[in-house]
């Protein structure tokens, strides 16, 4: 599709605001230049729908192994791959679990009004008041007076104070020499938590292993069913992208790295990050956790500014069509910010629940890549040139 396909430093004129500035663009292409993807879930499971979203434009889909494993997930791909007769074109990326914190397995969803208070520990003990388990890596850190956020910033809670641990989980404590802490928060946001939902503390970063147990199963069969990029969560520097390579050698795989920008040690370690992964993706819900919500288009903009300057490729995630998960046309403001981000010069947009739980998963795809195409066409016009990679 490119000449060398490699990217070339010229001196180009923003046509917005009229200032000149060095920057890598590969030359146009008669194909579509951006890569549109979707996210596999329960809305887009069958072939039929899979056949529809490809008909509609999407390249690629992204697996969230948050929530289910390579394993469980067979059949999906199957389905995918089954929609073409070139299989070998359908890209798919395995998001990791990485480092991320989240909810425990949960017996049932707990539902959080304003003013509910629940108790949050490391093991489901039996309480009179509501349970939601997290690790205890993210019960070290708390403390009363804390705010935390569950669901990507949907619902907030206050922690109240630490409790004394009951008499069962005192012998536990005792017999397995550990530090079991629970804690009394009180819902200030109101929502229901779910099982392997993100959970955060405001003003604190709390993070697991780089490469987990389950991630460690999940490459092993990625080379089988042919996984084609590996998307990891919340890298704060070069290491946690060299953790990843390490652990893809052992399965004998040679992938692109995602590298998902959602913190502020992210943003501050982005040199060493943008050098060192494959592409950078904007993740905009957890980053919009970790900053002033309106710092955020900002912060996206200089993203996008130091990937354009040092030719990486760049995504951009997180609530593109949002409203399209219960309604079938999306907002004038979502349309606007799909244009934006490729006349920004994203390589790739990607939704999320849009197309996994979404009721619209198929008119989701349709939207985002007619406003794609048109914004292509636009720049296209603008800058006949060349275009950002």
């Amino acid at each position: 599709m490119y000449e060398g396909d490699c990217p070339k430093e010229v001196l180009i004129t923003d046509f917005l605001s009229g200032q000149h500035r060095t920057g890598f663009f590969r030359e146009l292409s008669e194909v579509s230049m951006v890569k549109i993807y979707g996210t596999f879930g329960p809305s887009c499971q069958s072939q039929g729908i899979l056949e529809k979203m490809i008909q509609e434009g999407v390249d690629g889909m992204r697996l969230n192994l948050s929530h289910t494993s390579l394993e469980e997930s067979r059949f999906k791909i199957k389905h995918y791959r089954a929609c073409t007769s070139r299989p070998e074109e359908r890209e798919i990326i395995i998001d990791l679990h990485g480092p991320e914190i989240r909810t425990g397995y949960l017996k049932s969803a707990v539902t959080l009004s304003e003013g509910t208070e629940f108790i949050l520990k490391s093991k489901k003990t039996g309480e009179t008041l509501p349970v939601v388990s997290v690790p205890p890596v993210f019960l070290e850190a708390l403390e009363p007076g804390d705010e935390i956020l569950f669901r990507d910033g949907q619902i907030k809670a206050q922690v109240v104070s630490e409790l004394e641990p009951s008499q069962s989980e005192a012998e536990t404590e005792e017999t397995e020499k550990g530090r079991f802490r629970r804690f009394l928060c009180r819902s200030t946001q109101s929502g229901i938590v779910n099982s392997l939902q993100t959970v955060k503390i405001i003003g604190k970063e709390v993070y697991g292993s780089t490469v987990t147990t389950r991630d460690h199963e999940n490459l092993a069969l990625a080379k089988e069913l042919g996984i084609t990029g590996i998307m990891q969560p919340f890298v704060r520097g070069s290491e946690d992208i060299q953790s990843v390579r390490e652990a893809m050698e052992l399965y004998g795989l040679d992938l692109r790295i995602f590298a998902k920008i959602e913190s502020e040690t992210g943003l501050r370690h982005l040199d060493s990050i943008i050098e060192s992964a494959d592409v950078i993706v904007i993740a905009r819900g957890d980053l919009g956790n970790a900053v002033p919500l309106w710092e955020l288009p900002r912060i996206q903009k200089e993203i996008a500014a130091k990937c354009l300057d040092a030719g990486k490729p760049f995504m951009v995630v997180t609530q593109m069509l949002d409203s399209m998960i219960r309604k079938p046309i999306p907002t004038r403001a979502e349309l606007t910010d799909i244009f934006n981000a490729v006349m920004d010069g994203a390589s790739y947009v990607m939704v999320t629940s849009e197309t996994s739980v979404g009721k619209y998963p198929v008119d989701v795809i349709r939207y985002l890549s007619r406003t794609v195409r048109e914004a292509e066409s636009y720049r296209k016009a603008k800058m006949p040139a060349a275009r950002v990679i």
